[in-house]
Parts: structure tokens; sequence; C-alpha cells
């Protein structure tokens, strides 16, 4: 079982596409798995940012866990819903799974020890996720384009980083200033 996880782990970090291929990824246990690696992916971005800013890591080892079910709702929505390709036939849980399993990039940021690592470690490892999720989603969606899975994916993230904002704007305009 742990075994299954490490390559699955290894599969992502290679960005090797016949992870999001092969039918035995998607099994019983997969959503087990990408729940995994979710959390596991929160805590070690939680702990790289914890050396310069106080943050709670097992609440954001949980928070992580809603984000992926956004993120998985928007790249379904988009993907099979909005832009489908005529091939295109793909479950909730696949990209559920998938994008779970897109993230095993982040864990590599336990290795941001020190404050002058956290910032190259982060951008590299989110980068490397998002080529991770590009690919997944070219796979399960059946798409001939990666510029198309690429577009289904920038579409997501859009959304994503204007909700985001407008969340951190909200957050720091409630804050009292004197």
């Amino acid at each position: 079982m742990f075994d299954e996880l490490i390559k699955i782990i290894f599969k992502s970090l290679k960005l090797d596409s016949s992870l999001y291929k092969d039918s035995n990824n998607f099994g019983e246990t997969s959503l087990y798995y990408a729940g995994a690696i979710i959390f596991i992916d929160g805590v070690a971005s939680a702990f790289a940012v914890s050396a310069i800013y106080k943050t709670n890591i097992i609440l954001t080892g949980f928070t992580s866990l809603l984000t992926w079910l956004f993120w998985a709702i928007l790249i379904y929505v988009i993907g099979v819903k909005i832009f489908p390709d005529p091939n295109t036939n793909s479950s909730f849980k696949k990209v559920l799974v998938t994008v779970g399993f897109a993230h095993a990039p982040g864990i590599l940021r336990f290795f941001a020890l020190t404050p002058s690592l956290i910032i190259p470690i982060i951008f590299l490892t989110q980068f490397w996720i998002f080529a991770s999720l590009i690919i997944g989603i070219k796979e399960i969606f059946s798409f001939k384009s990666t510029f198309k899975s690429f577009g289904v994916f920038l579409i997501a993230f859009l959304i994503v980083a204007i909700i985001s904002v407008a969340y951190v704007i909200n957050t720091l305009n409630s804050l009292p200033i004197n």
C-alpha cells in the first residue's frame, strides 16, 4: 500500500503521463492516496513558510483539502462541461485524484529549511505542480492539444487567484490600522 503511494509520487515528480493514463491508478484507494498527497503538500508548504511567518501547520494541511476540492470542481466544470473535446469523458473522482496526484512535487517544500531557500523552492515546486496538472488534465480529458489543457488550467488558476487576492484584500481591510 505504501509502495503504491511512493510509486505515484515518483511518477508525478517525473511528470510521467502514464500516471494519468493507467486506469489502475484510479482504483478504490486512489482517492486516499490523492488526499494524503494533498495533506502532506499542505503541511510541507506551511512548514516552509513557518520559517518567516507563523502559521498553524496542521490547519494548513486541512485547508489544503478544501482547496483541492475547489480546484477539482473548477477543472471539472471547465474541462468537462464548458470546453470538452469530443472524446472527453471523465468522472469528477478522476479529476479529484488527478489534482491530488499532481501536487506531489509540493512535498519537496520540506527542503526549504532556511529563509533564503523558501521563495525559490516554493516557486519551483509550484510551477512543477502546474506542469504535472497540465499533463494530467490532458490525459484524463483525452485532449489532443497540450495548449487546450493549459487553457483549462489557466482559467481555473485565474479564478483561484482572483478569489485569493479578494480574500487577502478583504482580510487586510478588516485589520484595525492606527
